[in-house]
């Protein structure tokens, strides 16, 4: 039978396949090296033995070192950016209990965006690189953290014209917030330390309930006590 025009001949998918699959290796292989060296302290040849792929190869991919950073550096910042708005879909619009819902999603934010290893590269490489590579970083800034104060505010919005939030000012609420959540875990997850289940779980009490004390709204104190922060069935 007579090859179609369109069609892509075998060996052609296989090689593409074989770039595609060096080009991931080579990305996974330099964020590790960089995050444990940093810029200046990483060379060409540790990336290319730690993806198993030959100096020549990672060249022939990206040509320089600076712009290999670079690809890593946007590759992780659009997972990054990826997993915080798949875990701001699972923020409780309709709460049946504020404080545990808010709480189990500070623990669900902190796990998979604040302490997850992409997190941690992204903080480190903005302390270590952030000064030589300021557009980098402030896209990072723009597109991740920036975003997640908006979307954050909009959600408390939300509650608020349900009455389970009082707030005269949603992105400064939305701020405190996130800060309260990573109060603390700072310390620890600055030196690199990974928080228990339990860290994360205390931790994200903390910050809810002082959260609450402050923007608790009229639906929630008119059910009970602040500490229970039930919500009243409309």
């Amino acid at each position: 039978m007579k090859r179609s025009n369109n069609t892509v001949p075998r060996t052609s998918v296989h090689s593409q396949r074989g770039q595609c699959a060096k080009r991931v290796s080579i990305l996974d292989a330099a964020a590790e090296v960089f995050c444990r060296q940093g810029f200046a302290g990483t060379s060409i040849d540790e990336i290319a033995g730690e993806a198993c792929v030959s100096r020549q190869t990672v060249y022939n991919h990206y040509r320089e070192k600076e712009n290999l950073f670079t690809a890593v550096v946007e590759d992780v910042m659009d997972r990054a950016n990826a997993m915080l708005f798949s875990i701001l879909s699972t923020f409780p619009e309709s709460p049946d209990n504020l404080e545990q819902d808010l709480a189990d999603f500070a623990v669900r934010l902190s796990r998979n965006c604040l302490c997850n290893q992409d997190g941690k590269f992204l903080r480190k490489l903005v302390q270590s690189e952030g000064e030589r590579y300021p557009h980098l970083f402030e896209s990072w800034r723009q597109h991740g953290p920036g975003k997640i104060g908006t979307a954050l505010a909009a959600l408390f919005a939300r509650l608020a014209h349900k009455g389970l939030l009082q707030i005269d000012d949603f992105d400064v609420a939305a701020r405190q917030f996130l800060a309260l959540v990573n109060a603390d875990l700072q310390m620890s997850t600055l030196f690199g330390e990974i928080p228990t289940e339990e860290e994360l779980e205390s931790a994200a009490r903390n910050a809810v309930g002082t959260f609450l004390r402050a923007y608790a709204g009229a639906a929630v104190h008119r059910n009970g006590s602040a500490s229970a922060m039930k919500v009243a069935s409309a």
